[in-house]
């Protein structure tokens, strides 16, 4: 998988190049490889058509939502899926260069997580207080916004209130992000719930163009959400996931210190996650996922 364009950033499973031109400047290839990380390691093995799974459903819920940016006068950052090079066909977004804003918008529909942790010392997440007598899985009474950091890679997003979000953006601005964040999250949710899929919680990633807010990065993915069956939907333990919960059960088992380097992952690991991955994208979109395994 090679591009030739300037690479501008590498992340964990991510390639960033330069594709602007004298007609078009300000545009960015984002490409999707198909490697994995956890506990803010990439895993040495690659979970095969990860990458493809996490382009497509990114653009069809690039669609999803339109409606709900279009109602905030906000918008999103994909130009096209089509127009890009052949080699990472299917894997990359030729997406507009956005200031991207320093904060990770999450939202949170259900009790899971860092959130269980930080609930079952404090009875809130940072500063939005939640009723008592919640267990992991819970459904929360309205969704609610719990921002964090957006760390570099190897480090950890740490969760952060919402005086932080307004001294690093300004109050009209935290708000925006915060009204919008819910919104979307709404409509996110009712979209899987109508496809038999529990959409606990997922974070946004938000730029400007101008003065407009402008939804990037990937959305609604298995790397950036939890999705679980909402058939097997049952409060009071860690629920079964269509993401890479799967993957961090099987390092948690597999006595791995999480700071050595991370082992290889089992055939049999692999294969269960790459059908993870796909059953939500076929689950959600009611299509059928094509990629050839790679």
């Amino acid at each position: 998988m090679s591009v030739d364009l300037p690479l501008v950033a590498r992340g964990k499973v991510r390639e960033i190049y330069d594709a602007s031109t004298r007609a078009a400047p300000d545009r960015l290839l984002l490409v999707a490889s198909d490697r994995i990380s956890a506990y803010d390691h990439v895993l040495p093995t690659p979970i095969p058509d990860k990458g493809k799974v996490l382009t497509e459903l990114s653009v069809w819920w690039f669609d999803q939502l339109t409606p709900v940016l279009d109602s905030f006068g906000a918008s999103h950052h994909l130009i096209s899926a089509s127009d890009v090079p052949s080699s990472v066909a299917g894997r990359a977004m030729l997406v507009r260069r956005l200031e991207m804003l320093p904060v990770e918008c999450v939202a949170r529909g259900y009790l899971s997580g860092s959130g269980t942790v930080e609930y079952s010392r404090t009875g809130s997440i940072r500063d939005v207080a939640l009723p008592a007598g919640l267990v992991e899985g819970s459904r929360l009474p309205s969704p609610v916004f719990t921002p964090s950091t957006k760390a570099e890679v190897g480090e950890h997003d740490e969760a952060i209130d919402f005086a932080s979000v307004v001294s690093a953006v300004g109050a009209a601005r935290a708000e925006e992000l915060r009204e919008l964040t819910l919104a979307l999250y709404s409509r996110a949710a009712e979209i899987a719930s109508g496809a038999g899929i529990v959409l606990a919680d997922t974070k946004f990633e938000f730029g400007l163009a101008g003065n407009s807010l402008v939804l990037g990065d990937e959305v609604l993915t298995p790397d950036s959400s939890r999705f679980w069956p909402a058939s097997t939907w049952s409060p009071g333990a860690v629920q079964p996931s269509f993401d890479k919960q799967y993957v961090r059960d099987w390092l948690t088992s597999s006595g791995w210190d999480r700071v050595s380097p991370p082992p290889e992952l089992p055939d049999d690991v692999v294969a269960a996650t790459r059908e993870r991955y796909v059953t939500a994208y076929e689950q959600l979109t009611g299509r059928t996922f094509t990629g050839p395994q790679r």
